[in-house]
């Protein structure tokens, strides 16, 4: 980092005290410093893949690491290790496999600060911002190393004939996962979802994207050194168009968050193989702010939710419907905190936004806002790049008079873009938030508790969080995540997180008797003492 970019000033063309710069403390580490050739060979010792590519840093462009490259006959050797140790790891007790996630959810603690470096790196991220994937990761290895077993036990069930049909039910894995990681959490998205495939007993062959695979990396190499078989999770990387469909060809069962076009390929390749898939697609996820909302409290939860990450977040918010009656003042308040917010480039806390990941995101973004713009929508704060701290830096933006048919209206832009609309009634809001493909997150700010549920019921998102923007939801691990309509099929997290990884089998024991005719019963008798014992049985309330 240059002194320019340490101090304060902004760039030209902003006004003045526009998202200063954070500076850097004083010895802060840097890409060689964290990813010697010693880490490199460390971490890509898990990657099946005989040649080369590299990923860079979006905070300077560079490159960053050079990386094995799988081939498709690579991914077939990932599955083939996968599938030969994968019974092994399933006759393990299920308290051995949950054992791992728990010595991992210590090590992750321990070792935090490795990662973060990684994440930043790879990613562009604010340190804090890096930190939410660290807590995610723990949070879920803790919940499944506690509660893998209840989810997983052999459950028993009423027989046809009850006292003399013993049913169990039992959960089997489906075996090898494909799973297809983005580059936008490459912790929490990659690790984080392969945690409860591998307690509950299957093998997997995980897919990062090539520009953050040293983060996947380097969880698989502490899953290792938490008693993972090393043999039960095969890293390959490479392209999306070239390895993807290798991966998805082979699976027993596909994990994929991404695009919702993306999405859709991999639905259609896995269901000509009768393969299940649980999918986290896009999303245009809309915020709510009601006229009796404490204004202060909705404007510091708006930054942090439209502008985490740089709001490369499938759940962060990028419409918000503010109730005509406060709208100004709501604006006000958030467009200053906006405006604020510190950018930075360091691997250190302090700053409060980091880089988009690459040239493409850039691109959205500056498209989305400069249509939105010549269209008559009013910029209220950010709308430039800012090439003086890095290359894919970009001001958080807020856009008001936003309407169809700009880009940024109803397309996901996937950067630190949000647009303001004005409503005057809680049907008018919750129709204006339902309409959209997308059914992801949504996010409610009211004093009145009760009100907030009642428009949560109504709103088509597979999450909704009451006065704060995503964390809350997403970060109770004991209850499903995932979108409705266009923003996903299956869930992450509690029950349906783990048990999607399995398959349920119903073993079921005749004792006593047949379920056929005995004792010298005719068919017309047996047929006459089976529905008499059917009506008693509803007679006695039995289910």
């Amino acid at each position: 980092m240059t002194d320019s970019q340490a101090s304060t000033t902004t760039a030209p063309g902003t006004s003045a005290g526009t998202n200063p710069v954070a500076a850097a403390p004083m010895g802060v580490r840097t890409a060689a410093d964290v990813v010697t050739p010693e880490v490199i060979a460390q971490l890509t010792r898990g990657v099946v893949g005989s040649g080369r590519t590299a990923n860079h840093m979006p905070f300077t462009g560079d490159k960053l690491a050079d990386l094995p490259e799988s081939t498709p006959e690579d991914v077939a050797t990932a599955f083939e290790r996968a599938r030969a140790a994968q019974p092994a790891w399933a006759a393990t007790s299920i308290r051995a496999r949950a054992a791992v996630l728990l010595r991992f959810h210590d090590l992750v603690l321990q070792r935090q600060s490795e990662v973060l470096d990684l994440i930043q790196l790879e990613t562009g991220k604010a340190r804090l911002h890096a930190h939410e994937e660290v807590l995610a990761v723990a949070v879920s290895a803790r919940h499944y190393g506690r509660r893998a077993a209840a989810y997983l036990k052999p459950k028993r069930h009423t027989g046809v004939v009850p006292a003399l049909t013993k049913v169990t039910e039992l959960r089997q894995p489906r075996g090898v996962i494909g799973q297809i990681a983005p580059w936008n959490y490459p912790l929490e998205l990659s690790v984080g979802d392969a945690l409860p495939a591998f307690v509950a007993g299957n093998a997997v062959v995980m897919k990062p994207d090539t520009e953050t695979a040293l983060t996947a990396l380097w969880a698989r190499d502490l899953l290792v050194e938490a008693g993972l078989p090393a043999e039960v999770f095969q890293v390959v990387i490479g392209e999306g168009p070239v390895v993807g469909p290798e991966v998805v060809e082979r699976a027993d069962y596909v994990s994929f968050t991404g695009s919702t076009a993306t999405g859709r390929d991999v639905a259609r390749r896995a269901a000509a193989r009768l393969v299940g898939v649980s999918l986290e697609l896009g999303g245009k996820n809309p915020m709510i702010v009601l006229a009796d909302a404490d204004l202060e409290k909705a404007a510091a939860g708006a930054v942090r939710a439209c502008f985490s990450s740089a709001g490369q977040l499938c759940i962060s918010i990028e419409r918000l419907y503010v109730h005509a009656s406060v709208a100004d003042a709501f604006v006000e308040l958030f467009a200053a905190r906006t405006k604020a917010m510190r950018l930075g480039n360091s691997l250190a806390y302090g700053a409060d936004m980091g880089s988009l990941v690459g040239e493409r995101q850039l691109e959205t973004v500056t498209r989305h806002v400069a249509e939105a713009v010549e269209k008559g929508a009013t910029l209220v704060a950010g709308g430039v790049a800012r090439p003086d701290v890095g290359p894919l830096f970009y001001e958080p933006t807020i856009l008001d008079n936003v309407q169809e048919p700009m880009a940024v209206c109803t397309q996901e832009t996937f950067g630190p873009v949000v647009s303001v609309y004005r409503f005057t009634d809680e049907d008018q809001a919750v129709s204006l938030a339902n309409a959209t493909p997308y059914g992801l997150n949504a996010s409610v700010w009211t004093k009145d508790g009760r009100r907030g549920h009642r428009i949560a019921a109504r709103l088509r998102a597979g999450t909704v969080n009451i006065n704060e923007g995503y964390a809350p939801a997403y970060g109770s691990v004991q209850s499903p995540m995932g979108g409705m309509k266009d923003s996903g099929l299956g869930r992450r997290h509690g029950s349906e997180g783990i048990l999607k990884y399995t398959e349920a089998q119903t073993v079921a024991q005749q004792r006593l008797i047949p379920l056929g005719p005995a004792f010298g019963m005719d068919d017309e008798k047996y047929a006459a003492v089976m529905s008499l014992g059917l009506k008693a049985m509803k007679a006695v309330g039995l289910r």
